[in-house]
């Protein structure tokens, strides 16, 4: 981790300003030392005594009446060690694009020399402008960083693209340019799985085994965030796809095998996080089952084909397999026979027991198990399980290429 965590945070006006409170709270929990730079139409929404009593220190909100130096964009651009964007309108990244400096905020991006990160928000249509799109494309040529709007229930009462990313997230990707992971997967290919199985007895029963994707969706939004190609095989799940991550939507275990056994054939890794249904009904029935009259008292299972171990024995020699243990008891034992078996590089072992660690929650206790060792880590929020993942697949990669 690097001791430069100097982060200055430039707040744009929108709607979503109130969340870059909370931003400015989360860079601090970190360690993270935060000033402010702010246009007036921000001011609007949230004022600076906000921001300054978050920060400790003065918002510089005009190029003329800065306290701590009369040239502020200049001291505040070699200052920081990140300047975060939060929340990038489609004026501030066309300014951005076009390098026009016309207040304090623009002023300090266009003297800025150190990595920029953007966290887009503003209306669908905006975002799906060709000039704001242009400009993405323009600024992450330069070397810009973004965190990539998400899709849902918009301020204006839209529904599409153009929502602000959760507040861990934006978090979480600046505090990983902090510490040398911005980008660190650029040029790698991923498929992970995610989600559950489900196992048709009829139409409109299944079994399957408990999973909410959570994990999965995680390594897959942190792994796009860090620079990779990502193909995200999930099954029925609640959540939105990643910003960046191409979906294949999948129910059973075979329709999970397939994709993910066809998508291995073209990347650098694999990280299994679903939870694969091991058995699969063995004759489904093609009608719903009627309780009165096709009483069901037993069903033939068969197993299904296992995918970890499937990656295993057809990786080639520069490719990775990562799978995951949920377990209830003897955790390492566990993890390890598994690891044996399949074959894999990296068994990802976590305890559902615990509270903690468990299907749905929001953060997550892992051990790292591998052929020399085991690598227990403190409970963490997804995301930051997720960079932990990453990390360990990223030097089991170049362990690889060796």
């Amino acid at each position: 981790m690097s001791d430069m965590r100097n982060v200055l945070l430039a707040v744009p006006g929108g709607i979503a300003v109130y969340k870059a409170c909370e931003v400015v709270r989360a860079l601090q929990k970190a360690g993270c030392d935060v000033r402010v730079t702010m246009t007036a139409d921000a001011e609007r929404f949230v004022g600076a005594t906000t921001f300054e009593a978050l920060s400790k220190h003065p918002v510089a909100d005009d190029l003329y009446a800065f306290p701590e130096s009369p040239i502020p964009h200049v001291f505040l651009a070699d200052w920081a060690n990140l300047v975060l964007v939060v929340p990038a309108t489609g004026n501030v990244m066309a300014k951005m694009a076009a390098g026009i400096a016309d207040d304090c905020l623009s002023t300090t991006l266009l003297a800025a020399h150190c990595p920029v990160l953007v966290a887009a928000a503003m209306n669908v249509h905006m975002w799906r402008n060709p000039a704001t799109q242009a400009n993405v494309r323009t600024l992450v040529s330069r070397g810009v960083g973004f965190v990539m709007p998400e899709t849902g229930m918009l301020a204006c009462g839209d529904v599409g693209e153009g929502k602000l990313a959760s507040v861990e997230t934006i978090a979480t990707s600046a505090l990983g340019i902090l510490d040398g992971r911005s980008h660190d997967l650029a040029g790698r290919s991923l498929v992970v799985t995610a989600g559950p199985t489900h196992e048709a007895i009829d139409p409109v029963r299944y079994i399957a085994n408990a999973s909410t994707g959570k994990m999965g969706y995680a390594i897959a939004a942190r792994a796009a965030a860090r620079g990779a190609e990502v193909t995200l095989v999930s099954g029925p799940t609640s959540l939105e796809a990643p910003a960046g991550v191409r979906l294949v939507n999948v129910v059973s275990a075979a329709q999970m095998y397939d994709a993910t056994t066809a998508a291995f054939r073209e990347v650098d890794a694999a990280i299994c996080a679903a939870a694969v249904a091991d058995y699969t009904p063995a004759d489904p029935a093609d009608h719903k089952l009627k309780k009165t009259e096709e009483h069901l008292t037993s069903i033939e299972l068969v197993e299904t084909r296992d995918i970890l171990a499937t990656l295993c024995s057809s990786r080639n020699a520069n490719q990775v397999v990562v799978g995951f243990a949920a377990e209830t008891d003897d955790l390492i034992a566990h993890a390890q026979g598994k690891l044996a078996r399949k074959g894999a590089d990296l068994i990802v072992a976590n305890d559902v027991s615990r509270a903690d660690s468990t299907f749905g929650a929001d953060t997550d206790r892992v051990a790292l198990v591998t052929a020399t060792g085991v690598d227990q880590r403190e409970t963490l929020p997804l995301a930051d399980v997720a960079d932990v993942v990453l990390d360990a697949t990223r030097d089991l990669l170049v362990g690889a290429a060796r």
